[in-house]
């Protein structure tokens, strides 16, 4: 791992959960109620957490939602990254590194290039944005392999990809990355079969990188508590979620509007998706590390 990212804040709370045999809640928030919300969660919980922005997200609400998120994110009592999800498309990577360059900037981003044909096309697209990301102390995240499936605004893929851990190596040395999301038969969306985690692949990777590179398990949805803890036994330390919270916060919102003043239906949803982080936060083994 390199030294410049020693005290970057993703990275800082990454290590301590892989050191800790924990893993992380890397939440995707939608608006200032969701971030609300994880933050209250993870201040009651005493827990590190990510607070993640898909890029439409980020277009949206472009320097201003950011930097709301960086003052809820790093004025918390506890440690809270901000990082940006599957930035596919060149004009979100562009703002969010310009971004970084005028001092608003995330702690972490994924540029993620897993549509590439090849490995080799993936770390050529990469390569200039972690380089110009490091600049700015931002960390990056990149995937090996390709995830089937699509949400809130990505590109649907079709045809996954397995990660090969023999490649893992030259592909982060290639990238210059330092956060790993692999393809072990996760996907974006509902699984319309059991899932089939090829847990194999998590263990090589992590007695490649334990210590170097953390591991990141992108598509949760309606997994079961038990596949969670099993991924984190095996070295994943960055965990993903959205829809989980997301859903019953905007259902509880809607409902809330149509009998009660705006504020006390927003606390009340707030309230609901902050629940769903603690959940997941004591499944994951974060409460009290803080």
């Amino acid at each position: 791992m390199a030294s410049s990212f020693a005290s970057n804040r993703t990275i800082q709370i990454l290590t301590a959960a892989e050191k800790g045999g924990y893993g992380i809640l890397a939440q995707t928030c939608y608006d200032a109620h969701s971030v609300i919300g994880l933050v209250r969660s993870a201040e009651r919980n005493k827990s590190p957490a990510i607070l993640q922005l898909f890029p439409i997200t980020l277009a949206y609400g472009k320097g201003p939602f950011l930097q709301f998120c960086l003052n809820a994110a790093h004025q918390a009592s506890v440690p809270i990254a901000v990082h940006l999800d599957h930035a596919t498309d060149p004009e979100h990577i562009e703002l969010a590194l310009s971004l970084a360059e005028q001092g608003i900037a995330f702690d972490s981003i994924m540029v993620d290039a897993s549509h590439a044909e090849t490995d080799e096309e993936n770390i050529a697209i990469a390569r200039p944005y972690v380089e110009r990301a490091a600049k700015c102390g931002v960390a990056v995240e990149v995937e090996l392999g390709r995830l089937e499936g699509g949400e809130a605004g990505l590109r649907v893929i079709s045809d996954a990809k397995l990660t090969d851990p023999s490649k893992a190596s030259a592909f982060i040395n290639g990238t210059g990355a330092i956060i790993l999301a692999p393809s072990i038969g996760n996907l974006h969306g509902s699984y319309l079969n059991p899932p089939n985690f090829r847990q194999e692949i998590l263990k090589s990777l992590h007695a490649t990188f334990a210590g170097k590179v953390p591991l990141c398990l992108h598509g949760t949805d309606e997994l079961p508590d038990a596949l969670f803890v099993e991924c984190i036994k095996n070295g994943i330390s960055k965990i993903n979620v959205n829809s989980w919270a997301r859903d019953p916060y905007v259902k509880a919102l809607t409902e809330g509007l149509q009998t009660k003043p705006f504020p006390d239906a927003a606390d009340e949803a707030t309230e609901v998706f902050a629940k769903v982080c603690d959940r997941f936060i004591v499944l994951f083994g974060s409460a009290g590390k803080a």
